[in-house]
């Protein structure tokens, strides 16, 4: 009976970090991304400011506006981040390729890899704490006049320039570095698969050489003679060998 694929080899789970669900959700986020940068444009533009007279001051503005915006950037930051983490951890967790890794130490692609994992989720999470208190910052800054604005008072505390258009940067960036992450796990993936195929192809063309028919090479070696293999058994050498060369090849260009 011939070996197959599936005999050699339980069927991993499959993964659905590339397929077009994966792709869609990814592209939604980076349009969440910019939609929460542009929201924080018009916050920048919109916000609350203070003029003195008197030794009293005054503001511009009821400051809805600004804190509407700064709001809505706020959710869809955070609407960005859930749907990109959610959906890898989901897709991760269903691949057995992923989820039972073995790194090689020696391996340099492996290595890089890990630091590229390990760089976009720090920078991730990072750019994405800090964004997001910006922004709370602004908001509990806008909150505090929606009412008696034009009133003159004693103290007035207003937002520096550029506290909004640095929270709209930096959820961009961290839109941009999920999308990193992901881009990265895809990688990671790929070269565990190929790895994966190369070793069945590998075993399966061992299998079959380890175990050849007796033929007459069996008559001649039992007389003294010098064995000479057949085709199939040449063909499955050059097989053998020709795996053994491509396999480290394709592994550095994943």
């Amino acid at each position: 009976m011939a070996v197959t694929h599936a005999d050699l080899s339980p069927t991993p789970k499959t993964s659905n970090l590339g397929s077009k669900t994966g792709a869609f959700l990814m592209v939604l986020s980076i349009l969440l991304g910019l939609f929460c940068f542009i929201l924080c444009l018009i916050a920048e533009a919109a916000r609350s400011e203070v003029k003195w007279r008197d030794s009293q001051c005054t503001y511009t503005g009821s400051g809805r506006l600004p804190l509407l915006s700064a709001t809505a950037a706020f959710a869809a930051l955070a609407a960005a981040m859930v749907v990109q983490h959610v959906f890898l951890l989901v897709a991760v967790s269903r691949s057995n390729s992923l989820v039972e890794i073995t790194w090689d130490p020696d391996s340099e692609f492996a290595k890089t890899l890990t630091w590229q994992a390990g760089f976009f989720f720090i920078a991730t999470w990072t750019t994405f704490a800090v964004g997001e208190i910006q922004l709370l910052i602004g908001l509990s800054v806008e909150s505090g006049h929606l009412k008696n604005w034009e009133a003159p008072r004693a103290s007035c505390l207003a937002i520096r320039q550029g506290l909004f258009t640095a929270a709209g940067v930096l959820g961009l960036a961290a839109v941009f570095f999920a999308s990193g992450l992901y881009i990265t796990a895809l990688r990671a993936e790929r070269y565990i698969q190929i790895q994966e195929n190369m070793r069945r192809d590998i075993l399966e063309v061992s299998v079959m050489y380890a175990s050849p028919p007796r033929s007459p090479n069996a008559i001649q070696a039992d007389r003294g003679e010098g064995p000479t293999l057949p085709r199939q058994d040449e063909h499955n050498v050059h097989t053998l060998d020709y795996y053994l060369r491509t396999f480290d090849k394709q592994s550095r260009f994943v």
